[in-house]
């Protein structure tokens, strides 16, 4: 068998792979005669039909079946000789002046995986922040909880940031008015974002049956493109102004937030460990980021663009998905979209699967068990969440992944210099 391997560019390589076409010819022969057994064909009886007949319907196909398995075969004979990594597949092309030959010779196109350089750690710094919970991030939060479960009732006094107003409005740009310009009845609290800023802060200071008239200047980037920049006038009626009301800090909130006792101090101790818990995850996620950005700044290796390509189509596939769940339309994606994200992901793929393998850093059944029982202590249940993880092997691979980032931070992390940095939890979670 003839088998050359030529490097064409990069990570591009080419082999020249010959097939006998007698020992085709003879396979494609014994497969027809096995079909002429059993296949159905009009005019005869199953299994009577001529093999001449069975051969002109049916031989084209067979042949190309056996054709491309013998291929396939010497080719991973040829990849095994040559000590070949191939990345995504082969492209096979008959080469000219050989097909009626007695070897027909194809050129089969791939790409190998490319030797990844990693440079010295040593002298580079990430920084890792250090929190201590306190009670003060206890009560922030179970005033957070509190607001999420609050009512509001009828102020007889003017609109104040937090309050739920009731209004109809108009609007016009340049006189005219415009769609979406005109509501009643609509409702929105003050200061929660759901209308635009200065929109919100106009109707400060009104009261049930206050009109008021204001200008104001559409973003940039609005979403209805049409307004963006766009200077506007509306004039609001108010209806109703409601102020919240809290529920209590007692034993019926903590039952709400499942609490059964209604224990209070327990609840405080439960809605703790939760912060800890994110707090713990905020942290790996920062140091995860900084070294995954150190290692692409730090790592150089070719970029086999068969694996780009591959996973281009499978982000546009996944985002497709997600969108045809969520019931969103919009313009018509293609993986040209997604190839920066996708050239970031292999070539980081490719330097994580590096540093795995000549550091022995795979994931241990035990590091994955506690990844799995961390994961499902966010549940009201955690066992059943961690038998709905082990009962798939999709959702096992994703945990093994995890745990493998995790090793590889780890590794990272030992190599580096990690500078340690005091963060409250308001900062970590970006709300400082």
């Amino acid at each position: 068998m003839q088998a050359n391997l030529e490097v064409v560019e990069g990570l591009v390589r080419r082999l020249d792979i010959s097939v006998p076409m007698g020992q085709v010819e003879t396979e494609v022969q014994s497969r027809l005669k096995r079909l002429a057994r059993s296949v159905k064909m009009d005019g005869f009886r199953p299994g009577k039909a001529p093999l001449a007949a069975v051969a002109r319907q049916h031989g084209a196909g067979v042949r190309q079946e056996v054709l491309a398995e013998a291929l396939q075969a010497r080719f991973g004979e040829a990849v095994q000789a040559h000590q070949l990594r191939i990345a995504g597949y082969p492209r096979f092309e008959p080469k000219a002046g050989t097909a009626d030959a007695a070897e027909m010779t194809f050129s089969a196109s791939f790409e190998v995986y490319p030797e990844v350089k990693i440079d010295d750690l040593g002298a580079s710094k990430i920084s890792r922040p250090v929190v201590n919970l306190t009670d003060d991030d206890v009560v922030k939060t179970l005033e957070v909880l509190r607001k999420q479960r609050r009512s509001f009732e009828p102020a007889d006094r003017a609109a104040a940031e937090g309050d739920l107003v009731r209004f109809d409005y108009q609007g016009t740009v340049d006189g005219a008015a415009f769609e979406g310009g005109k509501g009643e009845d609509f409702a929105a609290v003050i200061g929660e974002g759901r209308l635009l800023k200065d929109f919100e802060q106009s109707l400060v200071g009104l009261k049930a049956g206050d009109s008021k008239g204001f200008d104001l200047t559409f973003p940039a980037d609005y979403a209805a493109k049409e307004l963006a920049g766009k200077a506007a006038h509306f004039e609001v009626q108010v209806k109703d102004v409601q102020a919240p009301v809290l529920p209590a800090l007692d034993a019926e909130f903590a039952k709400a937030l499942g609490v059964e006792d209604g224990d209070v101090e327990k609840l405080k101790a439960e809605v703790k460990t939760n912060l800890e818990r994110e707090a713990k995850r905020r942290v790996q996620s920062k140091l995860k980021e900084q070294v995954m950005d150190l290692l692409l700044e730090k790592s150089t290796l070719g970029l086999p663009q068969s694996l780009v390509a591959m996973e281009a189509e499978r982000l546009l596939k996944m985002t497709e998905a997600d969108m045809q769940s969520r019931g969103v339309q919009t313009m018509k994606l293609t993986a040209d979209m997604f190839t920066g994200q996708a050239e970031r992901r292999v070539r980081l793929g490719l330097i994580l699967a590096e540093i795995v393998q000549a550091n022995k850093l795979a994931a241990q059944p035990d590091q994955i068990r506690a990844l799995i029982q961390d994961q499902a202590q966010s549940y009201e249940e955690p066992e059943q969440v961690v038998q709905w993880y082990y009962q798939s092997p999709e959702r096992m691979q994703e945990i093994e992944s995890l745990a493998l980032e995790e090793n590889v931070v780890a590794w990272v992390a030992g190599q580096a210099q990690v500078e340690d940095v005091a963060t409250s939890f308001e900062e970590l979670m970006g709300r400082a």
